[in-house]
């Protein structure tokens, strides 16, 4: 089991002057959208750069369209190279599912859940991997509809992390919305998962429109439900690094470090039933 024990927050624009006066000792890593950040001029990639001098970052890219019909841009996969080589990042990670088909989509589509997906899924995967010369790290999405699914969502992810022999971000929020909105229970999902694939951890808010549809917004306080399956991941799978999402609705660095400093405390809880277990 792992301990790895660092929680990380998603930098927004307007937090560079705040986190480049002081970063709180509770934020151990920054985590970006490579997209938001490769084009931007001098007024912000100053203090950009001087954060990713001191810290850690990760990158959290959206428009990739893993899974996409179009060819892959590879241009565009070797502008994301450069901007991790410039900072020297490791991280990449993206989302299992597709954002482009004539055009760009503006959304995360739903990858259909077939071995011939799989199959093309995992061919982009290692062109991405050959270009970027680091692991490709895939997130499982939220979903609303699997149109022309073969296989389960979880047999489709385990498959694509077999044979393309990748990462797997894994998005806890993400579970629970779709445990709720497709009727599956999340404790057996989780537990199903390959602990070997996980790279790190996301959690996050979500709105609950109906008893039984959850829409994945990034913009409100993470539920009970899901701190609970957070701290099943733990016991279940070991510590890993873990980002806290918030996308909109963004409050003061105060009350973010509320949640980040919860996800502290699951995760020294989790470190210590790993401790115990082992001496029992």
């Amino acid at each position: 089991m792992l301990t790895d024990a660092k929680v990380g927050l998603g930098l927004r624009r307007e937090m560079l002057d705040e986190f480049n006066h002081f970063v709180p000792d509770d934020i151990h890593f920054f985590e970006v959208a490579p997209e938001n950040w490769m084009k931007l001029g001098g007024q912000f990639q100053k203090p950009f750069r001087a954060l990713t001098e001191r810290y850690e970052f990760y990158t959290h890219g959206l428009s990739l369209s893993i899974g996409g019909p179009e060819k892959l841009d590879v241009a565009f996969v070797k502008e994301v190279k450069q901007f991790l080589d410039l900072h020297q990042i490791k991280i990449y990670s993206e989302h299992l599912s597709y954002c482009s088909g004539l055009g760009h989509l503006y959304d995360l589509m739903p990858i259909p859940f077939t071995q011939e997906a799989v199959f093309h899924v995992v061919e982009r995967v290692k062109q991405v991997q050959d270009i970027i010369e680091r692991p490709l790290i895939l997130e499982n999405v939220s979903f609303y509809a699997a149109p022309s699914a073969e296989m389960t969502e979880l047999d489709f992810i385990k498959a694509v992390l077999a044979e393309a022999d990748c990462q797997l971000l894994l998005d806890i929020n993400n579970i629970y919305v779709n445990s709720v909105n497709h009727g599956y229970d999340a404790r057996e999902f989780l537990k199903a998962i390959p602990h070997r694939y996980i790279a790190y951890l996301h959690i996050a808010g979500h709105y609950q429109q109906e008893e039984d549809l959850i829409i994945d917004t990034h913009g409100a306080n993470i539920t009970d439900p899901v701190w609970t399956l957070l701290k099943e991941c733990y016991d279940i799978h070991g510590v890993f690094p873990t980002l806290l999402e918030r996308d909109f609705n963004i409050p003061k660095t105060e009350e973010l470090l509320i949640e980040i400093k919860k996800i502290k405390q699951y995760q020294n809880a989790g470190i210590d039933f790993h401790h115990l277990s082992r001496s029992a």
